[in-house]
């Protein structure tokens, strides 16, 4: 852990220097008042001088004061390193987190890796901003004080010594166990914080159908699983801590015996046994610590080791080494699909998408209907490249997307998804998300073109009203509307509306329709449809199914040609006059 941590910490050597010499000072000092105690019992009490009890005190407040300033300068560079380290390891952990494809986070739950993210690290500052400062000075401590010890006496430095390896073993085997018991109870924290997310996220529905019971249930069975891990982990450390107490003031107790038998018999003064007391306790204290925050240390590690585990993840879509730039100038096709095949890994036996061919010319727009399972959403995440397909490929003006920059790729594109995303922030931040340098009047522009600015106006502080979570106090036509002002604000050269009015009233879809139009104004636009109405404009339509392209051309057209789409089509149309003449 400390040679991966190392990494982070090179960075700034001078303040870690200037942190351990604190720490060699802090220490060297906490000794030293040892020899003040031997010169108050010896050179005050046993001489009976005042002068020399004076003089003895003096030089033991001097000692503190030097403490003092050493403790302040240790403190603060120690934490600071801490909380500096840590913070670059978050945003090196979160940079590496927005590389990774979506297919990563489909496969592993946002709770566990939100867990990562502040619950470890937070753990990890905890050990190198303080627990790892405590640890090197009660090591230092213990050298040190070992060190006097054999300087002062060298036979009752050897009863205290005789107990160290009974305590060293069993910290090494005992300290692996808690690693491996703290990375397991990490993560089940993470897993019953990703339930217990997940539940209160969807909280309208656990009401709904009165399953409150059934989820703290399984609440309180996941939590409980974690505290039996960690109580097994510190039934560990709770025996480390007393065997450590045992031996050491065990032989604290031995070595007062012999030395108090050496004072009486005129061996040994009672300042330098007492010089040697403090000494052994400095010695038997700064260990115990040792002992406790080694503890601290291996949960770090834990959690250090699941931070590893993400930062080299990497992933499966990167950017070329060498890229190729696209000339919009040429003519052609802007978007060529050609013998396009994928499947995911889960079904690898299942087609997804199977020898697709299809060119979209520029300004062109395209619907993509078909059952659902049929791959219309898959080929949006192939367009995006959130996924590569195992046979063929998409060009854009003739250039294969693998071998464009990603990010230069994506820029191409906005998309409107479904279930509009929006952010914990206000209505400024949501929209100009699709343009993080846009001004207030090309913001306001581009609500107006959504059909946006009026409902804006009408919240509680306009475009600076903040919306809750996801959106929560905007209705569900309103967020569409801003999720297309986004777009708009955007410009992109290709739209993606992934049947954007499917899930709105009449009203709604009728204003957030009118947003769409102005949206699709002179750009490439392929719309996944599930309602036939809503792409009566279109210039063409694509009919899917099992992954294939089964037919193209125009509704009419289509109605003859595809049997697949009529009845689509007699279904939609149907259900549409039986309602009416219900009403």
């Amino acid at each position: 852990m400390f040679s991966w941590l190392w990494q982070f910490v090179k960075f700034y050597k001078t303040r870690l220097a200037i942190a351990i010499v604190a720490l060699v000072f802090t220490s060297a000092l906490t000794l030293s008042l040892g020899q003040g105690i031997r010169l108050m019992i010896d050179n005050g009490f046993g001489a009976e001088s005042y002068d020399g009890l004076a003089s003895a005190l003096q030089v033991t407040l001097l000692i503190i004061v030097g403490l003092a300033i050493g403790a302040y300068f240790r403190f603060f560079m120690v934490s600071w390193i801490g909380e500096r380290v840590v913070a670059d390891i978050r945003r090196q952990l979160y940079g590496r987190l927005l590389k990774l494809p979506p297919s990563f986070f489909e496969d592993n739950l946002a709770g566990e890796i939100q867990s990562r993210v502040t619950t470890d690290t937070t753990l990890l500052q905890t050990v190198i901003g303080s627990s790892f400062s405590f640890a090197l000075r009660n090591t230092l401590t213990f050298l040190g004080g070992i060190t006097l010890m054999f300087i002062s006496n060298v036979k009752l430095s050897l009863v205290v010594l005789a107990v160290v390896p009974f305590i060293v073993f069993p910290l090494i085997v005992i300290g692996r166990k808690v690693k491996r018991l703290s990375k397991d109870s990490q993560d089940k924290v993470a897993t019953v914080g990703a339930w217990a997310g997940e539940s209160l996220q969807h909280i309208k529905v656990v009401q709904a159908f009165t399953r409150e019971a059934l989820v703290s249930q399984q609440f309180a069975d996941g939590a409980e699983g974690a505290f039996q891990t960690a109580l097994h982990r510190i039934r560990y450390r709770a025996f480390l801590i007393a065997l450590v107490m045992i031996m050491v003031m065990g032989a604290v107790t031995v070595m007062l015996y012999i030395g108090g038998t050496d004072v009486l018999a005129g061996n040994l003064s009672a300042g330098d046994l007492s010089a040697f007391v403090f000494y052994a306790i400095m010695v038997a204290g700064s260990l115990a610590a040792v002992t406790e925050v080694y503890g601290d240390v291996q949960r770090a590690a834990g959690a250090a080791e699941r931070i590893r585990e993400l930062i080299a993840t990497e992933p499966d879509i990167q950017t070329p080494a060498q890229t190729q730039q696209v000339d919009f100038a040429k003519s052609g096709p802007l978007i060529s699909i050609h013998d396009l095949a994928f499947s995911y890994p889960s079904r690898p036996d299942q087609k997804a998408l199977d020898a697709f061919n299809l060119d979209i010319q520029q300004g062109e727009r395209i619907a993509l209907v078909g059952p659902s399972g049929s791959g219309k959403s898959t080929l949006f995440d192939l367009l995006l490249r959130f996924r590569d397909p195992q046979v063929g490929g998409i060009k854009i003006q003739d250039t294969d997307i693998r071998d464009m920059d990603l990010e230069s790729l994506r820029d191409l594109y906005a998309l409107v998804p479904q279930q509009p995303v929006l952010f914990s922030a206000n209505v400024v931040d949501n929209i100009r998300f699709g343009k993080p340098d846009a001004s207030q009047q090309e913001v306001e522009a581009a609500a107006k073109a959504a059909h946006a600015h009026d409902f804006i106006l009408e919240l509680p502080d306009g475009y600076h009203s903040f919306l809750g979570e996801q959106g929560v106090k905007l209705s569900g036509g309103q967020k569409q509307r801003l999720a297309i002002a986004r777009a708009i604000l955007a410009d992109p050269k290709i739209l993606l509306l992934d049947e954007a009015t499917s899930a709105l009233d009449a009203q709604s879809e009728h204003l957030v329709q009118q947003a769409l139009n102005e949206l699709m104004k002179e750009r490439t636009t392929l719309i996944i449809a599930h309602r036939l109405a809503t792409v009566a404009h279109v210039d063409r339509i694509a009919v899917l199914e099992h992954g294939k392209l089964v037919d193209v051309g125009s509704h009419d057209r289509l109605l003859q040609s595809s049997p697949l789409y009529k009845r689509l089509a007699e279904l939609q149309f149907r259900s549409h006059e039986t309602v009416k003449s219900a009403i």
